[in-house]
């Protein structure tokens, strides 16, 4: 893939959809009274901004993450601001997705080097003869 199919911040903001719920955790009487727990809900199948060829890689890498719908659910409660608990959402968000669109490094083959091949085969030697005179040791 190449870096056209890397979405950046913003773009998908206009199919997110927002709930918002009471916090647990300390916070006295805000706790009880304002809905600072965020939950950012994405449906993936619908999306208008996403071309087929993303829609699927998502499926496959985030496949652990969505709802038997296909949507991907992202929570924040970390602060007692609804507005910083959404921003956060919404940074999370965009993490998860740009991570599972980042294109996987192919690994480059590389040989053990001449040294390495001596030095393992020294020691698989000295292992063998530390096992034969083991061996010598029972047999008297």
């Amino acid at each position: 893939m190449e870096q056209e199919d890397k979405v950046f911040v913003n773009e998908l903001d206009t199919e997110l959809k927002f709930s918002f719920s009471r916090s647990g955790g300390p916070g006295g009487q805000n706790v009880n009274k304002v809905n600072t727990k965020v939950e950012l809900r994405f449906l993936l199948y619908a999306s208008q901004i996403l071309s087929e060829e993303q829609k699927v890689l998502l499926l496959e890498k985030l496949n652990n993450q969505l709802s038997q719908m296909g949507e991907l659910i992202v929570t924040s409660q970390e602060t007692r601001s609804q507005l910083k608990n959404k921003q956060n959402a919404i940074e999370k968000f965009y993490e998860i997705i740009n991570k599972a669109l980042k294109p996987k490094k192919k690994r480059k083959p590389t040989r053990i080097s001449k040294t390495a091949k001596e030095k393992r085969l020294k020691e698989k030697q000295e292992h063998s003869e530390k096992k034969d005179r083991r061996r010598l040791g029972f047999q008297e």
